[in-house]
C-alpha cells in the first residue's frame, strides 16, 4: 500500500515540476518527491504490509 502512494506522490511530484505550477514554500515538487521517497524506504522496509510470520511455532 505504501509503494502506491508513493508512486502516486511521485506522479503528482511530475505533474508540478513538468508544469510549472506555482504553489507555495511547503508544496513543492521536490518536498513531494521527498515524502514519496521517504514512503517508498518504509515499504522496502516492510512496514505497513500486514502481518509477518515471525514466531510462528508449530
Amino acid at each position: 500500500m505504501l509503494g502506491i502512494v508513493a508512486a502516486v506522490l511521485f506522479l503528482l511530484a511530475f505533474l508540478i515540476n513538468a508544469a510549472e505550477v506555482s504553489t507555495n514554500d511547503v508544496f513543492t515538487s521536490t518536498n513531494v518527491m521527498l515524502l514519496g521517497l521517504a514512503l517508498l524506504a518504509l515499504h522496502v522496509a516492510g512496514v505497513g504490509s500486514g502481518w509477518a510470520a515471525r514466531g510462528r511455532r508449530r
